[in-house]
C-alpha cells in the first residue's frame, strides 16, 4: 500500500491557481502603458523584477495590497531591498517600500480601486499591506 499523499489546504489551491494564471498573464499586462507596475530588485539576480499591481496613489505614498503576503515574490524581494519603482500613468516613480503587517488588509482593499480589490480578495489568502514612499 502506497502512502496517500495529503491533499493541499484551499488557500494553497488558491495559490497555485492564481500564480500560474498570473505567470501567463503578467508578461502581457506589464506591458501595457497604463498600467500600473511595481519593479523590485530580484534579491538573488539583483535584476529588475516587474509586476502588474493594483493601488492608489495618495499624496506622495502609493499604497497596495498583496494577495499572498510573504509568499508573494515581490514582498521576499522587498524584504531584501526596499528600493523600488512605480510606474503610474505611464510614468516612473522612485521610493521606498514598506510593509505593513499590522495595517488592516481588508479595509485597506475598500479604499483601492474596486476592479483589483475585488480579485485580490478573491484569489488571497494571507493579505499584506504595502507602502511605498515616494521619492517625488
Amino acid at each position: 500500500m502506497t502512502p496517500r499523499t495529503p491533499r493541499p489546504s484551499r488557500a494553497e489551491r488558491k495559490y497555485r491557481i492564481a500564480t500560474a494564471f498570473q505567470r501567463r498573464i503578467n508578461p502581457v499586462l506589464r506591458r501595457l502603458p497604463l498600467q500600473t507596475v511595481l519593479e523590485t530588485t530580484g534579491r538573488v539576480s539583483g535584476l529588475p523584477r516587474r509586476t502588474p499591481v493594483g493601488g492608489r496613489r495618495t499624496g506622495g505614498s502609493f499604497w497596495l495590497v498583496s494577495e499572498f503576503g510573504e509568499r508573494s515574490q515581490y514582498v521576499r524581494n522587498i524584504q531584501a531591498d526596499p528600493r523600488v519603482r512605480v510606474r503610474l500613468r505611464g510614468r516612473w516613480h522612485t521610493g521606498t517600500a514598506h510593509l505593513l503587517p499590522d495595517d488592516d488588509p481588508v479595509a485597506r482593499l475598500r479604499a483601492l480601486p474596486r476592479f483589483n480589490s475585488a480579485a485580490v480578495r478573491t484569489l488571497g489568502a494571507g493579505l499584506l499591506t504595502v507602502r511605498v514612499d515616494l521619492d517625488d
